[in-house]
């Protein structure tokens, strides 16, 4: 997915296909917020002005399209992991190896969106680095990736949880819910801040 067009992605979204869908524009929108945070960045570096934080500013420059580019893969990967899980769910209930085949593409699923929440989570901390030291004149941008990546944060969490519900290993199950229920409540709120913080200055 991550090689069409914005325009072929939102038909694709759009349609009754299975994929792509909530995961995946969870990690387009991920993928996005991060970018956004790299412009703020590239923007910041080499101005006399913040030589200070130049360093700082480079290191998370770097992460931060690291970040957008793993999302952006996680978008084909929640996919992928999508579709088997769909055909499981299609074996005939007397089937003997229907438990067990769902179980297992029950886990598998629940696994790219588990890691855009805890990317998601990467990258609103590192908005939180370019709104404090990136240029003023473009601190909007990362107001607007932090929204973005809050968005794909809460995105990703529900398709965790609509793969843990399902799950026969209540243990696991609840391991799982309850890392994405701590990192959603901290997380949401730290990228609220951002936007807050910013969205007053201005407005």
């Amino acid at each position: 997915m991550r090689e069409m067009t914005l325009t072929a992605f939102t038909h694709a979204l759009a349609s009754k296909q299975p994929a792509p869908g909530g995961g995946g524009a969870s990690a387009l929108a991920g993928a996005l917020g991060a970018a956004l945070g790299a412009m703020v960045g590239e923007l910041t570096l080499g101005k006399p002005k913040y030589a200070a934080v130049e360093e700082k500013m480079q290191a998370l420059t770097r992460r931060a399209k690291d970040l957008a580019e793993r999302l952006l893969a996680l978008a084909d990967e929640d996919a992928q992991a999508f579709l088997p899980l769909s055909r499981a769910y299609g074996i005939p209930k007397d089937d003997p190896g229907r438990a067990e085949e769902l179980e297992r593409c029950l886990r598998l699923a629940a696994q790219p969106p588990l890691e855009m929440v805890r990317l998601c989570c990467e990258a609103i901390g590192l908005m939180e680095g370019f709104a404090a030291m990136g240029s003023v004149l473009a601190v909007s941008d990362a107001a607007a990736g932090a929204a973005l990546c809050r968005g794909a944060l809460y995105g990703a969490a529900v398709n965790v949880k609509v793969n843990t519900k399902s799950m026969a290993d209540r243990a696991c199950a609840g391991q799982i819910d309850g890392e994405v229920d701590r990192l959603t409540e901290e997380y949401g709120k730290r990228a609220e801040k951002v936007y807050a913080d910013i969205y007053g200055r201005y407005c």
